[in-house]
C-alpha cells in the first residue's frame, strides 16, 4: 500500500557549516529505499548557513528588512532544494515546489522537493500549508534537535524533552511572532496553521535514520508528537 509523507529537512542539517554529504548521501540511499517499497515524499528544504552567510553580509553592508531577510532566506532554500533534487533526479519531479499549487500532485514521480515560497512564510509553515492542500495529516521536521523541550536546551541546562504536548501549550513555550531566522522546532506561523487545521506534527533529529524508519511504521521513536 502507498504511503504519502511529508517531511520539512531543516537546513541545518544539510549546510551546518559546510555542506554534509555524508548525511545528504545517506538520507538520500534511505529514501530511494522507502521508494522502492512503493512510497511517496514531499521534502521542504530549509535554507541553514547559506542563509545566515547571506543575511549577515547584506546587514554589514546596509540595512536590511525582514522582507529583504526572508528573501535571501528563500532563495537559500531554494538553491538546497535544487541540490536534493539533483540528488534525487530519477525519482524527483522535476520542478521545485517553490509556489503553493505549482504542484497539485505526485503524478508518475515518488518525490518531490519544496523551497521556501514567499516572506513571512517559514519552510515549516509551507510544509504544513502543502499538507493541509494535500490531505495529509502528519508532517515529520526533521532537524538538529531530537525533541520540543520545557526550554532552549542551548542556553538552559535544566531543560526537558517532551515526548506529547498540544498546540495550546506548545505555543506558550514559544515567541508569538515569525522572526527570519529564529530557531525553534515548529515556529509560529506554522504551529498557528497546524494547530487551526488540527494536523499532527513529530519533530525529531535528522541523522537518526533508524529513529524515521519507526516514525514511517508508527512504530514509538525518540522525539515529539505535537497535536
Amino acid at each position: 500500500m502507498t504511503k504519502k509523507f511529508i517531511i520539512a529537512l531543516g537546513g541545518s542539517i544539510i549546510c551546518p557549516k559546510d555542506i554534509n554529504t555524508n548525511f545528504l548521501r545517506k538520507f538520500s540511499l534511505f529514501i530511494k529505499k522507502e521508494v522502492k517499497k512503493g512510497n511517496k515524499f514531499i521534502i521542504v528544504i530549509g535554507g541553514g548557513n547559506i542563509s545566515r552567510i547571506y543575511q549577515e553580509a547584506a546587514s554589514k553592508i546596509t540595512k536590511l528588512s525582514d522582507e529583504n531577510k526572508d528573501w535571501l532566506g528563500i532563495h537559500a532554500t531554494r538553491l538546497n532544494a535544487r541540490l536534493l533534487k539533483i540528488i534525487f533526479k530519477q525519482e524527483a519531479n522535476p520542478m521545485i515546489f517553490d509556489q503553493q499549487f505549482k504542484i497539485k500532485s505526485f503524478g508518475k514521480f515518488s518525490i518531490i522537493i519544496g523551497s521556501g515560497w514567499k516572506p513571512g512564510w517559514s519552510t515549516d509553515f509551507v510544509t504544513t500549508q502543502i499538507a493541509v492542500d494535500y490531505g495529509i495529516n502528519e508532517v515529520i521536521i526533521l532537524g538538529k534537535p531530537d525533541h520540543v523541550y520545557t526550554a532552549d536546551p542551548r542556553k538552559d541546562k535544566t531543560a526537558q524533552p517532551i515526548e506529547e504536548i498540544s498546540w495550546s501549550d506548545y505555543q506558550k513555550l514559544i515567541p508569538k511572532k515569525w522572526i527570519p531566522g529564529m530557531h525553534a522546532p515548529v515556529d509560529p506561523v506554522a504551529a498557528a496553521l497546524a494547530k487551526k487545521k488540527k494536523l499532527k506534527v513529530i519533530v525529531a533529529n535528522a541523522t537518526d535514520l533508524n529513529n524515521l524508519e519507526k516514525i514511517l511504521k508508527q512504530e514509538k521513536f525518540i522525539g515529539t508528537t505535537l497535536y
